[in-house]
């Protein structure tokens, strides 16, 4: 009696999981047929995304009370002095491009910086004039004092150019420094589903308490990515702001993203672990080129006091005996 109630209650087992398996192959089979297509959604929620982003930084560059333009408009008087004097067409394109790579954009500073190369030398020599014949009265000969204008005068001309050299390093130490961070970010962002446009704005966002101008440089993109017909032209135009070998290789990257439609995600961890290698390389070289520059210090501060110190009682004991 019991191995019949057994044997039954297999049977009915067997004959549920046969059924359970049959309903399972027929929904496998009908599945692609019953379950709605989502990717006409996602493409139309990425369209709709990318026009409402698109939207929103032409609002916010347009409205009426917008913030503060990152170009500035020429000087009066600086505008004056490039007409005047007809510097408008001596520089090319490659002062303009410095000075985007030092954080100045628009005609003013170009405007600016063409008068006060002009102005500066005149200022400088007029100055040197007075500090040396009248204030100072050096019983130094002519020829001295002339070459002493003349070096103060060359240092004028060459003052603006040396001042923008040194922005440009500064901006682009700053961007080194943030950049693994923020291709980090980037690429948390693009693994998430979010679209460029998006990502960059977001990272904008967050490396702005690491570097104000890396920030302001991905902002700008973000801003020319909404604005530019030719998205190609914005990637290339960070890389050109910038002018560093990392950035370029994501640029180069993003563009053939956009082109021929590759994943994003492998090549900007692969870059990001290539820039994360080169700020530590960066590290280990300045700390490597420490001892030789500390050898100076100590052979001409350290050592006479270490002398002093040893021989000084010596030489007390000895006067002492004598």
């Amino acid at each position: 009696m019991n191995l019949s109630i057994l044997t039954a209650n297999t049977d009915l087992l067997v004959a549920l999981l046969a059924a359970v398996c049959v309903f399972a192959a027929i929904a496998l089979v009908s599945w692609p047929y019953v379950a709605r297509d989502h990717l006409a959604e996602r493409m139309a929620r990425l369209a709709s995304e990318r026009e409402r982003i698109r939207l929103q930084e032409r609002g916010r560059l347009n409205a009426a009370n917008r913030p503060p333009s990152l170009r500035s408009e020429p000087k009066r008087f600086y505008k004056i002095v490039v007409d005047r004097l007809n510097l408008a067409g001596t520089e090319g394109s490659e002062l303009v491009q410095r000075l985007r790579m030092a954080g100045y954009r628009g005609p003013g500073p170009v405007v600016a910086f063409l008068a006060i190369r002009q102005l500066a030398p005149v200022g400088m020599l007029i100055f040197a004039s007075l500090y040396v014949f009248v204030l100072l009265r050096i019983d130094y000969p002519l020829g001295v004092k002339l070459a002493i204008i003349m070096a103060a005068a060359g240092l004028g001309y060459y003052g603006p150019g040396i001042y923008v050299k040194n922005k440009i390093d500064k901006r682009q130490a700053s961007i080194r420094r943030s950049w693994p961070d923020a291709l980090d970010l980037l690429l948390i962002c693009v693994e998430c589903g979010m679209g460029v446009e998006a990502a960059l704005r977001k990272v904008s966002a967050e490396i702005g308490s690491q570097s104000a101008d890396l920030a302001e440089e991905l902002g700008l993109t973000t801003a020319e990515l909404s604005y530019l017909q030719d998205r190609r032209k914005a990637y290339e135009n960070l890389g050109e702001r910038t002018g560093l070998d990392g950035v370029k290789g994501v640029v180069t990257s993003l563009i053939q993203s956009e082109k021929y439609g590759t994943a994003l995600g492998h090549s900007l961890r692969v870059l990001a672990q290539e820039s994360r290698d080169m700020r530590m390389s960066e590290a280990e070289k300045r700390a490597a080129a420490l001892p030789p520059k500390l050898t100076v210090p100590m052979i001409v501060f350290f050592l006479p006091v270490l002398f002093a110190v040893i021989i000084t009682p010596a030489a007390i004991q000895i006067s002492n005996v004598h």
